[in-house]
């Protein structure tokens, strides 16, 4: 079995969700439940060791449908910016369940790499606390260095919806990702003080303008946790061959999303989807950018995954699928965990051993 450390996950919206009914989080983590793609029992029948557990904050309302046209193509409609109070508070009752689980025990949250092998190594789930579009920050930053104190080590300036750091891609087929302006002056301090903090920069779900914004600001590797190759599957969402000769020559990552939407080439929402579609993703992004460069972001409990994963007990099924596609146990080691430990180091001002 390979240990894998994943690249992004939604845990904590959807524990979130589940206080709201009256459960408690602890308990559905650390006994089990069939709600989702994540708990304890799961993550160590899978394999998975650990993972940047996202500080997400849901659009009030429901989610704009997706309406497909004759053709199967869809846009679905940006939702309205959220409001910085509202978005505050919500983040701040995601972080208490992730430090309610770390006092429990049921999990660790980590602020170094060495946290990161240690907890694994202990066989306890290695969270790494990461902010999903950044509403809950301010354009003066302050509430940054307060969620960086409290374990903050990667965030993406924006979700698909704008904010005043930038804007973000809609959900949209097939398009490209250049949909509109990237970062505002508030995003090129963001991203600046991240650098200066060695907080993670995600551009999963910024423009491609943005993307570009981020590389000519920022020193560190280039990141996108949970996205996949736009010449396969071409939903906005996905990178393009440009970009992703960019993360190559940054010596970042792309990390491979489970979302149907994003594997199949018809980009539908579909749990019928093969493990031959996600190994193709693997596949081209590897050609393109090296072994070093790809990793896994399953986008667990925030998206439709294929049956043949499941959640989080199937993991070790797609490790199988791409050692029987002629991937070594060293290489698959790399896509595992090993990439994403390397760019961490990096990003985290760690020093290399």
């Amino acid at each position: 079995m390979q240990t894998i450390f994943d690249g992004h996950n939604d845990v904590l919206l959807r524990l979130w969700e589940q206080a709201a009914s009256g459960a408690d989080p602890v308990a559905e983590f650390v006994n089990g439940t069939d709600a989702g793609h994540i708990d304890g029992p799961r993550a160590r029948a899978g394999g998975l060791a650990g993972g940047f557990c996202a500080v997400y904050i849901p659009s009030p309302g429901q989610f704009p449908p997706r309406v497909l046209d004759e053709n199967g193509h869809y846009s679905i409609p940006l939702t309205d910016p959220l409001d910085h109070p509202r978005a505050l508070n919500i983040a701040l009752e995601l972080l208490a369940i992730a430090f309610r689980l770390d006092r429990a025990r049921a999990w660790t949250i980590c602020r170094s790499t060495a946290e990161i092998r240690s907890a694994m190594a202990a066989g306890s789930f290695a969270a790494v606390l990461h902010m999903e579009g950044c509403e809950p920050i301010g354009a003066d930053l302050a509430a940054l260095e307060t969620f960086y104190a409290a374990g903050l080590r990667s965030l993406g300036p924006v979700w698909s919806r704008h904010n005043i750091f930038g804007h973000g891609v809609p959900f949209a087929f097939p398009t490209s990702p250049d949909t509109g302006p990237g970062l505002t002056e508030a995003g090129f301090e963001l991203v600046k003080t991240c650098d200066r903090l060695g907080i993670m920069i995600d551009l999963s779900h910024i423009t491609e303008q943005g993307f570009w914004d981020v590389a000519r600001t920022s020193t560190q590797p280039l990141v996108a946790t949970h996205s996949n190759a736009h010449a396969l599957t071409p939903i906005s969402r996905n990178l393009t061959d440009r970009q992703l000769d960019a993360i190559r020559e940054r010596k970042g990552i792309a990390g491979l999303n489970y979302a149907t939407t994003m594997l199949r080439a018809n980009g539908q929402e579909d749990a019928d989807t093969s493990l031959s579609d996600m190994v193709r993703h693997i596949d081209h992004m590897v050609e393109r950018m090296g072994i070093d460069c790809v990793a896994i972001g399953s986008d667990f409990d925030g998206a439709t995954i294929p049956r043949a994963i499941g959640d989080a007990s199937g993991n070790q099924n797609l490790v199988e699928a791409l050692r029987l596609a002629g991937y070594s146990e060293e290489e698959l080691a790399l896509i595992c965990r090993e990439n994403w430990l390397r760019v961490l180091q990096q990003a985290w001002h760690e020093t290399a051993t």
